[in-house]
């Protein structure tokens, strides 16, 4: 009994020293339900090994019930994976808007993260419709499409040690009421030129990765987050690593 007490206490003394050991630490909230799943369950097991191989913290939830603006304060860097802007707790809502505006830690989004309008019930978040450029969805590519995705602004660290361009397969391809550019300052957009099988959805200017500097947090949207075979994609794994670091140094000057 005192044997297994000792083993307890060095397992609680040894994470405790991991913690305080690490660079930094992220928090993920993700989808554990719905088309979305296999695509989070592939993006945890790859955060998990950087987040091994790069010395940092990541915990997860799949809930914004814990979400507190005590509870968000530890960690410098949200990753909001494949997860919608509605309904979301009251407390986290307002949380999250306080974590952006006041700059307390960075922020990258992916795909569901703009499916903003009136969904399941309920209504549209006014404050991240703004923080997305003030976009609604508007329809998608249900039978999926290969298109490639342009950098706009290559030298931007978030491209760093990627090509101009790059594929993306069997993705949905969102298209909004309108393009956020006027809103935000557009990273990345997708050539519909090069839909493969080619599709009537399409709406012109398709912004896909962006950052809204209007706001304090260091924060950027990345609309490609469909599919688990994108963990297979060089091009995309890049981004995803480079838009980890980016935003944690801007935000805490993490070298």
């Amino acid at each position: 009994m005192k044997f297994r007490v000792f083993l307890l206490l060095l397992a609680a003394n040894v994470a405790a020293a991991c913690h305080a050991q690490s660079r930094f630490n992220v928090l993920a909230l993700y989808e554990n339900g719905g088309h979305h799943l296999e695509y989070s369950k592939a993006a945890v097991k790859w955060l998990n090994q950087l987040a091994a191989d790069s010395n940092f913290r990541i915990d997860y939830t799949c809930s914004t019930d814990s979400i507190t603006q005590k509870s968000l304060a530890q960690y410098q860097l949200f990753i909001q994976l494949d997860y919608p802007p509605y309904g979301w707790k009251p407390a986290a809502v307002k949380a999250f808007e306080g974590y952006i505006e006041r700059g307390t830690g960075g922020w990258i989004g992916f795909h569901h993260a703009t499916l903003l309008g009136e969904f399941d019930g309920n209504g549209l978040w006014p404050w991240f419709y703004r923080f997305m450029g003030s976009i609604r969805f508007r329809d998608y590519i249900p039978g999926f499409a290969d298109g490639t995705v342009k950098a706009e602004v290559p030298n931007h660290p978030v491209f760093d040690n990627m090509p101009d361009s790059f594929l993306v397969e069997r993705e949905e391809w969102y298209t909004y009421d309108k393009s956020p550019r006027a809103n935000v300052s557009v990273l990345a957009s997708v050539d519909e030129r090069s839909y493969k099988p080619d599709s009537k959805i399409k709406m012109g200017d398709h912004p896909v990765v962006w950052t809204n500097t209007s706001y304090k947090a260091c924060n950027i949207y990345i609309f490609m987050g469909h599919s688990p075979s994108l963990f297979a994609n060089t091009a995309y794994t890049t981004l995803f690593r480079n838009s980890i670091f980016w935003a944690v140094k801007k935000t805490s000057g993490e070298k």
